[in-house]
């Protein structure tokens, strides 16, 4: 096989092989094991030197589909781990197309589909949120780069407020930039602290007991002592190891009245603002400066997908300016190229626009509270069970607890748990990973895909139970 033009009448054979592995694959999805006992081994045998002659496009497709077993199925009912959500069939169908289509979503011009998809869906999304219609966005890969390029709009205008243009002129003369928040904050937002030169240890976390719940009379005072002087806050909406929030309401008052810029994580807690029954989570976010959010968790799009909100919509396009004579300039449609850090984009507005069309608010609110009533089911279940135990309140869809069995002291709890966890990844019927969390080893499902049913969720109880009365028996023999 040599220049790809010579398979040009293999397109369609190909994409039809492709969807016969992703008949077969889906159609077991429900009830597979999340990791497939041979995943390692599988992965692992792939590779050899780059072939000199190849194989051709059908050949290839079937290799990798013989390969599916290293592939985790964390687009099924049974993945609890790292909140990650699947593919509804409207965003996996419209992923599709958006490789087949495969346009840049970097202007109006180089893909009047993808920008005008990715308006629509900046302006849904601040809907179903509750944000302004006033503010800018922007489709990115991820919460990390969301997180990025809200934080580099905060990094811009804490720099206006010292008189300088920072993505001019850069950093030197100017101090450093004060960050505040709790113990939640996240390691994307730490990364991304770290990519723009302001440091990750930088943050001042100001805590008032084990969890990471925020100290406000410590934040007030911080905000206070700075005379005025701008600072970042970082809020956080969903606690990754048990779901809680800061309180942001709170939080966006000090910000106004001592100057302080407010950015939301809400990586996956920006989603309680769907329901009635959790919105008072979030409340207070439309007062913030920036928010950020993952499609590919709550959402269910395919990765990778995040959103970049920012109050002031002008901030954006002046941190991520680029312009040569090829490129085309400001027009009635934003470009999107130059609202956030990637010029060569993926048109992601089209997976985002699909799932948002096909199901509505009604619909995700729907799937919302089916998840709720989930992550309470799985709590209540925790709470009547012998042999584990709830270590924390479940306001969303985060269950952290542990395993408690009769017998075994408290200092070897962690140690077991530990074991549990890695033994229940490699049974591989459930999907979920453990965690530090106020001082303890705990298991911290998060229920946030689409398929899941209670059947799944019960799985989780029964698993752990028969894995750690196996480890207990190991260990006694």
């Amino acid at each position: 096989m040599t220049d790809p033009i010579s398979e040009r009448a293999d397109v369609l054979p190909a994409l039809r092989a492709a969807l016969a592995e992703a008949e077969r694959y889906l159609g077991q999805i429900d009830t597979d094991r999340a990791r497939r006992a041979d995943a390692f081994a599988v992965a692992e045998g792939l590779g050899g030197a780059l072939p000199e002659d190849g194989a051709g496009a059908l050949v290839a497709i079937a290799e990798l589909a013989r390969a599916s077993d290293a592939a985790v199925r964390s687009s099924g009912p049974r993945f609890f781990h790292w909140v990650m959500g699947g593919g509804t069939p409207a965003a996996l169908a419209a992923d599709w197309l958006t490789s087949v289509y495969d346009n840049s979503a970097f202007a109006w011009e180089s893909s009047p589909l993808g920008t005008r998809l990715e308006e629509i869906s900046i302006d849904w999304l601040k809907d179903l949120f509750g944000l302004p219609a006033s503010w800018g966005g922007v489709l990115t890969t991820g919460a990390t780069m969301a997180n990025f390029t809200a934080l580099a709009a905060a990094r811009r205008w804490w720099a206006e407020r010292h008189g300088r243009d920072i993505d001019r002129d850069g950093f030197a003369g100017l101090p450093a930039v004060p960050i505040f928040s709790s113990g939640y904050i996240h390691v994307s937002a730490t990364k991304a602290l770290a990519m723009l030169g302001l440091g990750r240890d930088r943050v001042q976390r100001l805590t008032r007991d084990d969890a990471g719940r925020l100290d406000v009379g410590q934040l007030e005072s911080a905000l206070r002592e700075l005379g005025g002087a701008p600072a970042i806050v970082v809020g956080n909406a969903g606690d990754v190891n048990a779901g809680d929030f800061d309180p942001l309401a709170r939080m966006a008052d000090l910000c106004e009245r001592h100057g302080a810029w407010l950015h939301v994580d809400g990586a996956f807690g920006l989603f309680a603002a769907v329901s009635p029954r959790t919105r008072g989570l979030v409340a207070g976010v439309e007062n913030a400066h920036s928010v950020i959010s993952d499609g590919h968790k709550w959402l269910n799009v395919p990765y990778d997908s995040g959103f970049a909100f920012a109050r002031d919509a002008r901030l954006l396009p002046h941190v991520f300016a680029i312009s040569a004579p090829y490129l085309p300039g400001p027009g009635e449609h934003p470009n999107f190229g130059t609202f956030g850090p990637e010029a060569s984009r993926r048109a992601r507005g089209l997976a985002v626009w699909a799932t948002l069309r096909a199901y509505g608010r009604s619909g995700h609110r729907a799937m919302v509270e089916r998840h709720l009533d989930l992550a309470q089911h799985l709590a209540r279940r925790i709470r009547e069970a012998p042999d584990m135990e709830l270590v924390g309140d479940v306001p969303l869809n985060i269950v952290p607890f542990r395993y408690v069995p009769r017998g075994v002291d408290a200092t070897e709890l962690d140690a077991l748990n530990l074991r549990i966890g890695r033994a229940v990844l490699e049974d591989g019927r459930i999907y979920m990973g453990t965690t530090r969390y106020r001082g303890m080893t705990v298991f911290r499902p998060a229920i946030v895909n689409w398929r899941t049913t209670e059947s799944d969720v019960d799985l989780i109880v029964d698993v752990v139970r028969e894995i750690g009365e196996r480890e207990i028996a190991a260990i006694a023999s």
